[in-house]
């Protein structure tokens, strides 16, 4: 279905909206483009830094792999304790 023929339909079911329904349903449409905006714009912040690794030899990536994973394990062990010690 192309996309003009989608908006008439909508423009078609929201004529059929009751008076007391349409502030509710301007709020749904407007949080619903506010969230794809920003969605975009963290996509867009995100790839600033895609490709910053590119310039690493591999040995600097190799040992930067490796302290990422070092780290995420304490965390989570870290985290495990905690969540044993409410038991």
């Amino acid at each position: 279905m192309d996309s003009l023929n989608i908006r008439t339909k909508v423009i078609k079911e929201i004529a059929l909206i009751p008076e007391e329904k349409l502030e509710e349903l301007y709020n749904f449409i407007h949080s619903f483009r506010l969230d794809v905006e920003v969605s975009q714009y963290s996509v867009d912040q995100n790839m600033k830094f895609a490709g910053c690794w590119n310039d690493m030899s591999e040995e600097m990536f190799a040992n930067f792999n490796e302290e990422i994973m070092t780290r995420r394990q304490q965390a989570f062990l870290e985290r495990r304790s905690d969540e044993a010690s409410l038991d």
